[in-house]
């Protein structure tokens, strides 16, 4: 370009500040005292050109704190005796400041000697590019600044979260148990346990003392699975008294969270919260992973007292009821019905009681309450109420890094993998309970192994589940629309037996308090031998009579006595016929028909046809809960 001097530099195109100053008189001016040495070379050696934007040699750079003083003198002229005082006409160029004299005017304007002519105007509009320019160069530095010093903050800030984090062992990453692995590459599996030990300040919650229960036993197991496309979250419940078989498992002990050298061989059926009890994380885990064939790589566990702290660090959580919540142990929960906001104190025990009269289900409505209490959470998280308050969200995380033991988690992995779930909507969020069907003699809940195999089928290969919100495949919902109007497969012909050899055990489905235990005794006495009564996991909209093999005959000659029940065969029930009263159930229950009496029983559907592929139908009881679900239930 052609002529591009700026009024306020030197001829030499150095920057006012970059130049010696020069011995002229002026208030507050004081030479500068002569080294002692041998005199300088007088002669100055030539400046090598500077790169683009550069201003003299590297030692004539200025650090940000410069600028920013550079800055100041700028806005405040006073502020340093560099600055020059204002002088009227301006200096020349052997002054402080360079400007550029007037040209001389004529008659015809101004004389053109080279330069344009210098106006106050002028420059006015000088000063100020300098200073934008200066601005500009100061700013950039200072974000600069910032965003260096904001990363060593966000990194130190996850230094001391992640210090926080209690370690335990638990993983069994290269497991045989865990189902096509290939299959559930990029997938995250969590499995998040709540225990319920009275040691230490869980005394101080009302949890009890550990007079009352020594140890800790696992009194909530969710299994959390996340696909590797993020569409989708799933959250499985256990019971806590699920019948499970033990494997051979490292005693674990609770006090000082260690393992000891002991060695619990295994091998026999007992509760689900019995294996944390005897093998901690460990052998909890050995279970989870057996039942599911889900790959568990990350592991959560928190007590009363964690649980509580986090609820009250975010402000409490929205519940809702329709009549008071009362438990037989732990008294008034909720004194009112409808929606509410309830503290930790109160939160915890929303989510512990498991005697509740109006629900009449145990552990299922505890269960049921805790899937939709996690849903109001995530609801909440959701719409900002804490990912975007840095109060709640600083109190809630260090909440949980200080009240949980984990294997596998730090906080970084959980920033990530919460930014991955960003546009993951709470329709798309979905809990569920494992199947079970009534107790044994011990007590124990029964696994309704056929379903639960189904379903952790489904998660693994990413089919639809029950009250999902997901963006439907058109190929799969034409092929699941035509399924579901197929015919059943024609009912097979079988001779009633009598019933004085068929062992029935009765499980409610109904959600109906009691139904269960008269249609018990109206089957006792019609001459059927009575196992059991008990619930079921979960509510069935129709009412089956569940059997093993061989057991056609038996099943048949008891789903004769009751109006409208569909035969539905399983491979759990070890030669007892489990009855599954729905919603259906009208409280008849008729006389059996006669030993060899020809019956026409009707079959339940047990597969369907989806985008070609055939896979086990999920049970269509299962117990679920939609995150997206604002019902007040």
């Amino acid at each position: 370009m052609g002529d591009d001097h700026d009024p306020g530099s030197a001829p030499d195109g150095r920057a006012p500040w970059e130049r010696p100053l020069s011995h002229v008189s002026r208030p507050g001016y004081r030479p500068r005292p002569e080294p002692s040495g041998p005199p300088a070379d007088p002669t100055p050696p030539e400046r090598e050109p500077t790169p683009r934007g550069g201003r003299g040699e590297p030692s004539d750079r200025l650090s940000v704190a410069e600028l920013m003083q550079r800055v100041g003198r700028e806005e405040d002229p006073e502020a340093t005796d560099l600055t020059p005082p204002v002088q009227d006409p301006p200096r020349t160029a052997t002054g402080w400041m360079y400007r550029a004299k007037p040209a001389a005017v004529t008659p015809d304007g101004p004389a053109q000697v080279g330069t344009a002519p210098s106006t106050r105007l002028v420059e006015s509009k000088a000063r100020k590019r300098r200073r934008l320019r200066l601005m500009g160069r100061t700013a950039t530095a200072f974000v600069a600044v910032v965003v260096l010093a904001m990363t060593g903050v966000v990194w130190g800030y996850m230094r001391a979260t992640d210090n926080g984090f209690s370690q335990v062992a638990a993983l069994d990453l290269d497991s045989t148990d865990v189902v096509d692995p290939g299959g559930q590459y990029g997938d995250e599996t969590y499995l998040i346990v709540g225990t319920d030990t009275r040691a230490g300040a869980n005394g101080a919650v009302g949890a009890g003392t550990e007079a009352d229960a020594e140890g800790a036993r696992s009194d909530t197991v969710i299994l959390v699975n996340i696909p590797a496309d993020r569409s989708r979250v799933v959250a499985v419940s256990f019971p806590r008294d699920l019948d499970v078989a033990l494997p051979s498992c490292q005693a674990w002990d609770n006090n000082t969270a260690q393992y000891t050298d002991e060695v619990y061989p295994g091998g026999y059926s007992d509760k689900l919260n019995s294996a944390y009890a005897l093998g901690g994380p460990k052998c909890l885990v050995k279970v989870i992973q057996k039942m599911s064939g889900l790959k568990i790589g990350h592991f959560i566990g928190m007590d009363f007292s964690g649980f509580e702290a986090m609820v009250n660090e975010i402000g409490g959580v929205e519940v809702c009821t329709t009549t008071p919540l009362v438990d037989g142990e732990l008294g008034t929960v909720i004194a009112n019905p409808g929606r509410q906001t309830i503290d930790g104190v109160t939160a915890l025990n929303y989510v512990r009681a498991r005697k509740v009269d109006a629900e009449g289900n145990g552990d299922y409505g505890r269960i049921k309450r805790q899937q939709v209490f996690l849903s109001s959470l995530l609801r909440g998280a959701l719409s900002n109420k804490v990912l975007f308050d840095p109060g709640k969200l600083n109190g809630f995380i260090s909440a949980f890094t200080k009240e949980t033991f984990v294997q596998n988690v730090d906080t970084k992995s959980l920033v990530t993998l919460g930014r991955s779930l960003q546009k993951v909507d709470a329709g798309a969020v979905t809990f569920l309970t494992v199947p079970t069907a009534g107790t044994n003699e011990y007590g124990n809940e029964i696994p309704r192994l056929d379903d639960i195999d189904a379903i952790f089928g489904a998660i693994i290969d990413d089919e639809p589940l029950p009250g999902e919100v997901r963006t439907p495949d058109p190929v799969a919902t034409e092929a699941a629309q035509a399924a579901s109007t197929a015919a059943p497969p024609p009912p097979a012909d079988v001779l009633a037996v009598d019933p004085s050899m068929v062992t029935v055990q009765v499980s409610n489905a109904s959600g109906v308090t009691g139904v269960a235990a008269q249609a018990a005794e109206s089957l006792g006495a019609s001459g059927f031998s009575i196992y059991g009564v008990g619930n079921y996991s979960g509510t069935s909209a129709a009412t089956l009579v569940r059997f093993g093999p061989g057991q056609e005959a038996e099943a048949a000659t008891v789903a004769a006595a009751i109006p409208g029940a569909q035969l539905l065969e399983s491979d759990d029930l070890d030669g007892i016929v489990d009855v599954v009263l729905g919603t259906d159930f009208e409280g008849i229950v008729a006389t059996p028909p006669s030993a060899g009496t020809e019956l026409h029983p009707t079959i339940a559907p047990r597969s369907t046809v989806i985008s070609g592929k055939t896979i086990e139908e999920l049970p269509a009881d299962l117990a679920y809960t939609n995150a997206g679900d604002t019902s007040c239930g």
